[in-house]
């Protein structure tokens, strides 16, 4: 996670976070040496009549809790003080080699958390150079996880995923999900940069809003003039814009739902199919891939997927047009495939 500062000034890298993070080493040394105190606290409560102190009388609770305080940090006022044998031979016995533990467990919190550190800054370093041609994710919102998701099921490693998010808390989760993230406003330079941007093969724009979507593309078309952008709006209306402000591809995302709503109620079947394409790797996915030499020279019919459309000049031809009966090398398939866990499904549903 990548967090700006309180006043906005330059993003601070955190990565994801390792299984036992330094809060819960911390925690676990100050719980042992609570344990030491207690347990030095209670021998000398039990051998309280063989100490002294200069104010008179018989130890209390609080004073061996004083006294045992003051012994283990090595303070020693000398204003109790051990007199027996029984509770010099404690002293020598315990209450040391206590005081020496509890030492030890101080300096070692203080050296794991500075080592802690120094890893943290050794791995950010090493992220910055080394991260390049990864995707990022500019929202983390309902769209940005299900892009993600896609992704995921598509095959991309997690780690060439970088989140931005102004929220913290979600990109917290993001964190927490083994993507680095930043928390920042997508639409400033210095943020994108320090997502390594102007390195991405590719730009998610998932923003809750369409202003916000221009402005993120437009920054990151600065930034990177070679990176696929793909972005998503709620208007249509805002779709030219977008192209104008440099993306590649925009989704209008409520238009999208409304027309898939309007197919589920006459035919909903078709409807399920819709999804089922959408949810890559559940089931039926398409793919887009180029054309073999083998099937070049001949139509579209003779491929032996499913083949609903060809790419070819940056034009999208359905398998109907007269263009596909003749594929050409350099042109680039949309196939459906059946998923490997689609077969794992099937046979979940006859068992059932």
């Amino acid at each position: 996670m990548i967090e700006e500062g309180p006043s906005g000034g330059r993003p601070r890298v955190l990565l994801p976070k390792a299984r036992v993070g330094p809060l819960r080493a911390v925690l676990k040394r100050v719980g042992i040496a609570l344990l030491l105190l207690f347990a030095v606290v209670a021998v000398v409560y039990l051998g309280r009549r063989g100490y002294r102190d200069t104010a008179g009388g018989t130890l209390s609770l609080l004073d061996c809790f004083y006294y045992a305080t003051v012994s283990v940090s090595t303070t020693g006022y000398g204003d109790i003080t051990p007199v027996s044998e029984t509770a010099r031979l404690v002293n020598t016995v315990f209450v040391t080699p206590v005081r020496v533990l509890f030492l030890i467990v101080l300096v070692g919190t203080t050296l794991e958390v500075l080592a802690e550190r120094t890893r943290e800054d050794w791995r950010k370093t090493r992220w910055r150079a080394r991260v390049r041609d990864h995707i990022v994710v500019a929202g983390y919102g309902t769209k940005g996880r299900s892009a993600i998701k896609t992704l995921l099921g598509s095959g991309v490693d997690r780690e060439s995923i970088v989140v931005v998010d102004p929220d913290p808390r979600v990109v917290g989760e993001a964190a927490e999900a083994g993507f680095v993230g930043i928390v920042g406003d997508a639409t400033r330079s210095a943020v994108l940069k320090q997502a390594a941007v102007q390195r991405a093969r590719e730009i998610v724009v998932a923003s809750a809003r369409d202003d916000t979507a221009v402005l993120i593309t437009l920054t990151a078309r600065q930034l990177n003039p070679r990176a696929g952008i793909q972005a998503a709006v709620r208007e249509s209306e805002n779709v030219p814009l977008l192209r104008q402000s440099g993306a590649d591809h925009v989704v209008t995302s409520s238009e999208a739902a409304g027309r898939l709503l309007g197919v589920s109620t006459g035919q909903p079947h078709v409807s399920e199919v819709i999804e089922d394409l959408l949810d890559q790797g559940s089931g039926l996915d398409l793919v887009e891939r180029d054309v073999r030499p083998e099937e070049t020279g001949g139509p579209i019919s003779a491929v032996p997927e499913p083949a609903l459309a060809i790419v070819r000049d940056g034009r999208t031809l359905p398998y109907d047009h007269a263009a596909c009966s003749l594929l050409r090398d350099g042109d680039r398939l949309i196939v459906a495939r059946s998923s490997p866990r689609a077969g794992e499904h099937a046979a979940d549903g006859e068992e059932r």
